[in-house]
């Protein structure tokens, strides 16, 4: 972080840092959700189902752990991202 003093250049400091964070998060959300696709079109193409709904189980626990109610909201909304609404 910058040494400045001066409050606003902090701030601008802090919200490029958030900037850059949130290029990486959409950059990986988005290579997450083609993988998660390429999993179900194998699992369909191969006679198996969509999805695993014990592997989403496993998917929100651990937003669940690492991030509380919220995480797993989140994780609801990245499987939603991969494989749609059921």
């Amino acid at each position: 972080m910058s040494t400045s003093t001066d409050p606003a250049a902090q701030i601008d400091a802090l919200r490029g840092e958030i900037d850059a964070c949130d290029a990486q998060i959409i950059e990986l959300v988005q290579r997450r959700v083609a993988i998660s696709q390429e999993i179900g079109a194998l699992r369909t193409a191969s006679g198996g189902t969509r999805l695993s709904l014990s592997r989403e189980q496993r998917v929100l626990d651990r937003f669940r752990a690492a991030l509380g109610d919220d995480g797993a909201s989140l994780g609801m909304m990245l499987l939603r991202q991969g494989r749609g609404r059921l």
